[in-house]
């Protein structure tokens, strides 16, 4: 199979490296309950019936068919998405690459930065700030990591232990890892 990738952010990309089943892998796991199986159309895709069962078993969260696909990932992000990733690892599996062992200079990612919430938003932030104080931002910022980045190559220098040394990056730096697993979502989500 061939890798497809897809760039994210200034320097991020989440990677396709493999995957197993498919629309039919998840009818047939459904209708092995009746001792049922399809083939699909003519093509090998996936009938009409079976897209109809496929929206029967996802809106009344009949979840464990969407388990028999999997798919492996490579992903590039910052930390803080890195842990958003890992609040959805429902059937799923991450291995990381650890500054305990990995010692050379980090990536980091420069924000866009966006204002705080607003009229009692539930989310993070607001819309884009558009003014000259980002310039202001991004200096305080890269300056920061700057000294961030000094600080650990020193720590290590001096002979500090790179699973120690690494408590010094800031949240901004990039970090990379495999993600593999089931396709099934959490069975408590309000599908639509």
């Amino acid at each position: 199979m061939s890798q497809s990738e897809v760039q994210v952010l200034d320097k991020g990309f989440v990677r396709l490296i493999d995957w197993m089943g498919d629309d039919l892998t998840v009818v047939n796991s459904a209708r092995v309950s009746f001792h049922k199986h399809s083939e699909g159309d003519e093509n090998g895709e996936p009938t009409e019936r079976d897209r109809k069962l496929i929206h029967y078993l996802a809106k009344h969260k009949h979840w464990t068919p969407f388990a028999h696909a999997t798919v492996s990932l490579q992903i590039k992000a910052p930390i803080p998405i890195r842990a958003q990733f890992a609040k959805h690892t429902v059937g799923l599996v991450m291995n990381e690459v650890s500054r305990r062992y990995v010692v050379d200079e980090p990536d980091f990612y420069v924000p866009k930065w966006r204002s705080k919430p607003t009229d009692g938003a539930k989310q993070g932030s607001s819309d884009f700030i558009r003014d000259e104080s980002l310039h202001d931002f991004n200096t305080l910022y890269i300056g920061i990591v700057e000294q961030a980045k000094l600080a650990y190559g020193e720590l290590l220098k001096q002979g500090v232990a790179p699973e120690q040394a690494r408590f010094i990056i800031p949240q901004g730096v990039y970090t990379e890892w495999w993600w593999t697993g089931s396709l099934a979502t959490n069975p408590y989500r309000d599908w639509e």
